[in-house]
């Protein structure tokens, strides 16, 4: 794995008789969206240690008292529905730092439920958050970054991204839209040397409040008793998937740092415990093997 110290270049200044003078080490600016917890909060605290200037941004940063202790690190108003919010973030970013040459879009959460018992608003909700506001902030950054002639993007999606689940349908259409619009956009912006990187966590995160919040966000409908079998069995194998869980938020963090340090165009970075299978399964199988497997952690009928 590969750690930097985040800086972007050493100009040197010409002086008489070969000597050099003038030195001075121009630090790199990354901008981290849903920096308040979890991988976001991870991420600005390690960018910062290893030598970086650090734009950590969240809906509410007046709660946020830890990173605000760390000298390179600018806390300030993001909220990717707040499309005011971001061309100010970017803004104050760049005032404060001179300029920002990486952006990872790390906010984002996960709407669980039957997808029958997901209200449209809330559909329009996680499209908003986890899709709509990456294109958001990306849109409003890429000027800056077309200015400078480089720049770097790093989005956050998911296994979730690669493989699908039942009761998390809209995260899934969410993560593979990202999915989609990132490599596509990698592809355009290489024009503008600029790079595109995605990040895909998968087996389940730690010391994050993402589950917790989608928990809170749980779709339910006590008339569509026609599931209940179907979830009794569905909620049974999400337990014992969940007991799988071992990546951290400091792992996924530490994948980023290495995503804007080593100085290549890959596009794709895993991170995390496969051990349920999923990801080798969707990369190796047949379709109709892959589905066939999927299929068999959720029965559509019980097993008598």
């Amino acid at each position: 794995m590969v750690v930097s110290v985040g800086i972007a270049a050493i100009i040197v200044s010409s002086a008489p008789s070969g000597c050099t003078k003038g030195i001075k080490q121009i630090k790199k600016t990354i901008l981290i969206t849903g920096a308040s917890s979890g991988i976001g909060k991870a991420a600005a605290k390690l960018f910062a240690k290893n030598g970086w200037n650090v734009v950590a941004t969240m809906r509410d940063p007046a709660k946020e008292t830890e990173l605000g202790s760390h000298a390179d690190v600018l806390t300030t108003r993001l909220d990717v529905r707040d499309r005011d919010s971001i061309g100010q973030a970017i803004e104050s970013g760049i005032a404060h730092f001179g300029r920002i040459d990486a952006l990872i879009n790390n906010a984002g959460y996960g709407q669980y439920g039957l997808f029958e018992a997901i209200p449209r608003e809330k559909i329009q909700e996680q499209f908003d958050v986890n899709v709509f506001g990456v294109m958001d902030v990306t849109r409003a950054i890429l000027p800056h970054f077309r200015k400078n002639k480089s720049g770097l993007i790093i989005n956050v999606s998911s296994g979730a991204g690669i493989f699908t689940l039942p009761m998390i349908s809209l995260y899934c259409a969410s993560k593979f839209a990202l999915e989609g619009f990132s490599e596509a956009l990698a592809y355009e912006l290489a024009s503008q040397n600029i790079i595109v990187k995605i990040i895909e966590p998968h087996g389940g995160v730690t010391d994050t409040s993402f589950n917790e919040k989608s928990a809170q966000e749980r779709a339910t409908d006590a008339s569509l008793i026609h599931y209940d079998d179907f979830l009794k069995r569905t909620n049974e194998a999400f337990t014992k998937m969940s007991a799988a869980r071992t990546t951290s938020a400091d792992v996924v963090a530490q994948v980023l740092l290495e995503a804007a340090s080593d100085g290549t165009d890959r596009l794709r970075y895993l991170v995390g415990d496969d051990s349920r299978g999923f990801i080798k399964a969707r990369q190796e199988m047949s379709e109709l093997d892959y589905v066939t497997f999927m299929r068999s952690h959720f029965p559509p009928k019980s097993r008598g």
